[in-house]
C-alpha cells in the first residue's frame, strides 16, 4: 500500500470554510488536517454547541445556544489542535443584518438583553426604534446574541484586520 502524500491532500483541502472552528483551533486547514474526528470535544461541550459539520470535523453552532469558553473541548482533545488558551479564543465577532428587526422600525432588543460583555447597544433615534450598534473592540464572539434573536439576523463571522481597522476610526 503506498502512503498518502500530505502535500497533494493539503492541495485539495485548501478551499475556504466557513465554518467556525471550537475556541482556540489553529486554522481551519491545520485543524482538518490534524483532527481525528473523535467526537470529544462534542461531547464534553457543556452547551452542546459543538456539532459534528462537514466532513465529520466539529464546527460551532450558535443557533443552538453560546460559548461559555469553558475550555474543556481544549483539555479533552487528544491531538494538537488548539493554541494556548492564554490567546484570544477566536477572531470572530457578531454581526447584524439588514433583516434586524430594529433597523426595520420595530422596537426589539433581545440580543442586547443576551450580551454579557454588553457589546451592543441601542442608540435613540427621534421618531423611530433604537438602532443597534456592536462594539467590535468588546465582542466575545461568544454568540449569545445569534439565538434570541426572533428574525434570526445575527451571524458570528471572522473578522479581517483591515476591516477591524475601518470601524474603529
Amino acid at each position: 500500500m503506498s502512503e498518502i502524500n500530505q502535500s497533494r491532500r493539503r492541495l485539495f483541502n485548501r478551499r475556504k470554510s466557513n465554518a467556525i472552528r471550537p475556541p482556540w483551533s489553529k486554522t481551519d486547514i491545520e485543524f482538518t488536517d490534524i483532527c481525528t474526528r473523535c467526537d470529544k470535544c462534542i461531547e464534553i461541550c457543556e452547551t452542546k454547541i459543538i456539532i459534528k459539520g462537514d466532513g465529520g470535523f466539529p464546527e460551532v453552532d450558535f443557533a443552538i445556544d453560546e460559548c461559555t469558553f469553558c475550555q474543556k473541548c481544549v483539555e479533552v482533545c487528544p491531538e494538537p489542535l488548539f493554541t494556548t488558551t492564554d490567546d484570544s479564543p477566536w477572531k470572530i465577532t457578531a454581526n447584524i443584518n439588514e433583516t434586524c428587526l430594529a433597523l426595520n422600525e420595530i422596537w426589539c432588543q433581545s440580543c442586547k438583553d443576551a450580551c454579557d460583555s454588553r457589546a451592543i447597544s441601542f442608540i435613540p433615534a427621534i421618531g423611530k426604534a433604537p438602532q443597534p450598534q456592536i462594539t467590535l473592540d468588546i465582542c466575545t464572539g461568544c454568540g449569545a446574541c445569534v439565538a434570541p434573536c426572533p428574525n434570526n439576523s445575527i451571524t458570528i463571522l471572522e473578522q479581517k484586520s483591515e476591516i477591524l481597522s475601518k470601524v474603529k476610526q
